[in-house]
């Protein structure tokens, strides 16, 4: 058994803003369940839900600051987690990085330092918790000064790192570091200074004895200057302990057979009732019902990284084709507002639906019949899952996550039985368009489609899976340092 000291910024449901929170939300516990000793420390936000007891464990000293260390649990799970509590910089309302404006909060140097500070002490078992991890997992750049901390230490656990998202980096004006009080052996290129700022994550990608991202396309694409922002050099010379492994589902949540939140259950042995959540769902967006056209669904932020301004490109010819189009986001006012225009326009065919809804996106999943991801890249990528787990295939452009968790049907694939979608190559609108004309060709083929349905969704997308990859990287660095 490994005692893992599990630092993030943010864990689903106790509070999330992106994918790091599902992901510090389900990993712990996937660890927790092959019987790993985990504990995971996160800022006390005014916002967060915690579910059962809070109490106060202890405080701890760090630059003439007393914080104090509160303990609750994760729900339905033994994970403890432990709460840093410091009013002064946690106690703000709403999201944890930036105010109601969405300009970041002004101190946030500072606040990350410390609780960077106080995971260091709780890693060296310097915080009255009598319990001394033998492997501290940082994540994102809030966290990325606990490994360069704990570099300077005697007999300290082995840290791993792992991006997220590399295009956040916590960088920050050189001026910001004095009152941080770091030590100065860490202020250096090879170190924390990144063109004379400040830069949480080099924390993490210098000085983490192994570095992990969400998928391995991903892996080697940062080592690239199209999605290193810079730090492709770096990541580049510490590719030896770089690698990628793929983010789980929460294949609880998402569940076909028992989803509470679909029409119809159903399975890849009863996949004729996946037609019932079609109707409903075309019922419920006042398309025309009918179980011959295919649908085609989208849930994304609507922003340039996801391809939403190839989907546009497209949409026109999409109008003219027999399918129907049901898409559910937000984001860019500009893509809003023609999407909408689109919808207006082409009112039987294009279904638009402008903010977040959590029984729309079971619907839309359950009821498509093909699900677009065109993204310009995408680190790891969840819906690309959930759709397979669904039978809805996936159209994915071949980037991070998608070229990793979807197979494209070529008749190699569809001969050996590991064909799952469709996968194109260039961000490019006649790229996008190909790709959905030949899912279209597939789907007039009902055999070859089922076949390809049943494929993916016998594929295991669970955290568990993850998670037993974690655990061999987590042994693997205990034997070699």
């Amino acid at each position: 058994m490994k005692k893992i000291l599990f630092v993030t910024s943010e864990a689903h449901p106790l509070i999330k803003t992106g994918g790091l929170a599902d992901v510090s939300g389900s990993l712990p516990k996937a660890l927790a369940e092959l019987s790993q000793d985990v504990r995971l420390v996160m800022p006390h936000y005014q916002a967060i839900k915690t579910h059962g007891d809070v109490r106060f464990l202890c405080s701890v000293r760090v630059d003439n600051r007393d914080v104090n260390i509160l303990e609750t649990r994760m729900p339905d799970s033994p994970v403890i987690v432990w709460l840093v509590d410091y009013p002064e910089f946690f106690d703000y309302p709403g999201n944890p990085y930036h105010d109601e404006q969405g300009n970041d909060w002004p101190n946030n140097a500072e606040r990350f330092a410390l609780f960077c500070r106080i995971a260091a002490e709780i890693a060296m078992d310097r915080a009255h918790l009598n319990w001394k991890p033998d492997l501290v997992h940082c994540n994102d750049w809030q966290s990325g000064l606990v490994p360069a901390l704990l570099s300077l230490e005697h007999d300290r656990p082995v840290t791993v790192f792992t991006i997220h998202n590399m295009a956040y980096q916590g960088l920050f004006p050189s001026s910001s570091t004095a009152p941080l009080n770091l030590p100065g052996q860490l202020w250096q290129p090879y170190g924390l200074e990144f063109h004379s700022m400040l830069s949480f994550i080099k924390g993490g990608l210098v000085y983490a004895d192994r570095i992990t991202t969400v998928s391995p396309t991903y892996a080697q694409e940062i080592q690239t200057p199209e999605l290193g922002y810079g730090l492709e050099g770096l990541l580049t010379y510490r590719k030896e302990f770089l690698s990628g492994i793929i983010n789980g589902i929460d294949t609880e949540q998402w569940n076909p057979a028992t989803d509470p939140l679909i029409e119809q259950h159903y399975q890849a042995e009863s996949l004729q009732d996946k037609q019932l959540n079609k109707f409903a769902l075309q019922r419920k967006l006042s398309l025309p019902v009918d179980e011959h056209i295919p649908v085609i669904g989208l849930i994304s932020r609507l922003v340039e990284q996801k391809g939403i301004d190839l989907l546009l490109e497209c949409l026109s010819e999409m109008a003219g084709m027999p399918l129907q189009f049901a898409l559910l986001g937000s984001g860019d006012k500009v893509f809003e507002q023609r999407l909408l225009n689109f919808a207006h326009s082409y009112p039987d065919k294009i279904a638009i639906t402008i903010g977040y809804d959590e029984s729309l996106a079971h619907l839309i999943e359950a009821g498509a019949d093909i699900f677009l991801m065109p993204s310009r890249f995408e680190p790891c990528g969840l819906n690309q899952m959930y759709s397979q787990r669904y039978g809805t295939l996936p159209v994915v452009r071949k980037t991070g996550g998608l070229a990793d968790s979807v197979v494209d049907a070529v008749p190699e694939t569809i001969g050996n039985g590991t064909a799952t979608g469709i996968v194109f190559n260039d961000a490019s609108a006649g790229s996008l368009m190909e790709a959905i004309k030949r899912a279209l060709i597939l789907y007039s083929m009902p055999d070859i489609w089922k076949k390809l349905q049943v494929n993916a969704m016998k594929k295991d997308f669970s955290w568990q899976r993850s998670a037993e990859q974690y655990l061999e990287l987590y042994r693997s660095i205990s034997l070699h340092p």
